[in-house]
């Protein structure tokens, strides 16, 4: 049997903004995304096919939150202007439109953003499964779902984790099932329900008959930082009764937007056997190792059925204290367990503080 490949968790999601710290400023206070794993200013020369077949200079922020989850890759372009979507986003639209964050307290998180002037979209909801949930829009317009989980790395002050997953508009639901399953483990079926729900109709668009199927993997996530990363859920939404739009249609990956879902993973190369057996080769492949200048690793991406961006990262290199030159190599480290809790934690001193 080929050797397979291991998902350690969903690493982070890109999200393209005009302006890159002020909007890291907004996730920290609102999402507790304030520890910072690198900073860059640089040209991105790798993503040709995503960026008109030239290279692009843009400046770059990872920042997580401690209490678990993935996190935000706040990508902005500096060599042009980042350019928004020529129609207004609808619910079910095709690519990633809302980003899922966990939360400890799904209503006092409600609250809490709402007396903060965050722009909340209705109200605390039950979703079909009985969850509670709301959206929030950030300065920009991105919407965030923010739900329920019990799945924590630490004990952080903030109500918020970090990345749950997503909701991705998709065209064909039984191949886009195949995909996100065969490829990326998402094989338990949380809820599968048509009619018009409810909890959207505070979104735009939100009315319209959808199918909406959210997916969990049965098997727990391992590899180094799974402990952090922890599970992860995947929605995807068919809508009925209009054509849905391509969210990136006519722009470039890093313009305005949720620009990728990215993987933590070990074994690339078994990862690229697998999506190209399964019909999904890479379309990016930075080959060996990129160097971040405070993080290194080896990355490529696949289309899901309808193009959305799917990264997959093999972390090399990450920085523990920059100050002191501690620097982890998970090449010198059996790569299936996990980092010790301590030594993730140890991430605490990169905190961002306003």
């Amino acid at each position: 049997m080929a050797q397979q490949p291991i998902i350690c968790g969903i690493q982070q999601m890109g999200i393209g903004n005009p302006y890159v710290h002020e909007a890291w400023k907004w996730y920290r206070h609102h999402f507790g995304m304030d520890i910072k794993i690198f900073e860059e200013a640089a040209e991105a020369n790798l993503m040709l096919p995503y960026t008109g077949g030239q290279p692009h200079k843009r400046h770059a922020v990872l920042a997580i939150n401690l209490n678990g989850g993935g996190g935000f890759e706040i990508w902005q372009y500096t060599s042009r202007k980042p350019v928004a979507p020529a129609f207004d986003l609808q619910y079910g639209d095709l690519g990633i439109y809302i980003c899922k964050i966990k939360s400890k307290d799904v209503k006092r998180s409600y609250q809490q953003m709402k007396d903060a002037g965050a722009e909340v979209l209705g109200e605390v909801v039950p979703n079909p499964a009985g969850k509670p949930h709301f959206f929030v829009k950030d300065l920009y317009g991105n919407i965030f779902e923010v739900v329920a989980s019990d799945d924590w790395f630490t004990k952080q002050k903030h109500l918020s984790g970090g990345v749950y997953g997503a909701v991705i508009g998709v065209t064909d639901m039984q191949k886009s099932l195949q995909f996100y399953k065969d490829i990326l483990g998402y094989d338990t079926v949380l809820f599968d329900e048509t009619g018009v729900f409810e909890d959207t109709k505070a979104l735009p668009g939100g009315s319209h008959i959808s199918r909406r199927v959210l997916l969990s993997h049965s098997q727990p996530r391992t590899g180094p930082f799974s402990k952090m990363l922890g599970s992860s859920r995947i929605e995807l939404v068919q809508v009925q009764g209009r054509t849905p739009e391509k969210i990136f249609r006519d722009r470039y990956w890093g313009d305005l937007g949720f620009i990728h879902l990215c993987y933590d993973i070990v074994g690339m190369k078994a990862m690229e056997e697998l999506c190209t057996s399964k019909g999904y080769p890479f379309t990016v492949d930075s080959s060996n190792s990129f160097d971040m200048g405070e993080a290194a690793g080896h990355f490529s991406y696949i289309e899901d059925p309808d193009g959305a961006l799917i990264e997959f990262v093999e972390t090399h290199k990450i920085p523990i204290f920059k100050k002191i030159g501690w620097y982890l190599d998970l090449r010198k480290r059996d790569r299936t367990a996990s980092l010790p809790t301590w030594m993730l934690k140890a991430l605490s001193v990169n905190r961002q503080k306003d």
